[in-house]
């Protein structure tokens, strides 16, 4: 099992049917973004009822924690790779007054202003060094030309 932590960002649609055996199925799933500089999208499976009902009562835009397991299975030649939500936690949501909320919800927290007026440095500063003399061109190095 693994888990990752993202935004939620859409509900997939429900899909219901019946095996050959008769029995019920029902299945969903959702999409989350993850990521702070170049944010990805990863879709999520929920299998049962009770997971995907749980999954279309939630909020979209909420922070969310998913846990998942992958799965591959081969047809035609071909790999498709599932990633089955085992366990869906929603993050409680930040007072307005305790946490300002950011333009982009993965956005840095800001940064402490600095004081108006700045102590003094310990050491004195010193003017940028001057620009380095050229190289004599009868240089002592054991290559040449």
């Amino acid at each position: 099992m693994s888990t990752i932590i993202g935004r939620l960002i859409k509900i997939l649609p429900t899909v219901s049917g019946e095996s050959a055996s008769g029995n019920a199925w029902v299945r969903g799933g959702f999409v989350i973004e993850v990521g702070d500089d170049y944010p990805k999208k990863v879709a999520f499976s929920t299998f049962g009822e009770e997971r995907t009902a749980a999954v279309n009562g939630l909020q979209v835009g909420r922070k969310v924690q998913v846990t998942y397991s992958p799965e591959s299975r081969e047809y035609n030649d071909k790999w498709y790779t599932d990633l089955r939500c085992t366990k869906i936690e929603v993050f409680a949501q930040a007072q307005p007054a305790e946490q300002p909320v950011a333009a982009y919800p993965y956005a840095a927290p800001a940064q402490t202003a600095q004081p108006a007026t700045a102590p003094a440095p310990a050491y004195p500063q010193n003017p940028a060094p001057a620009a380095p003399a050229m190289m004599p061109q009868d240089d002592d190095l054991p290559f040449g030309e």
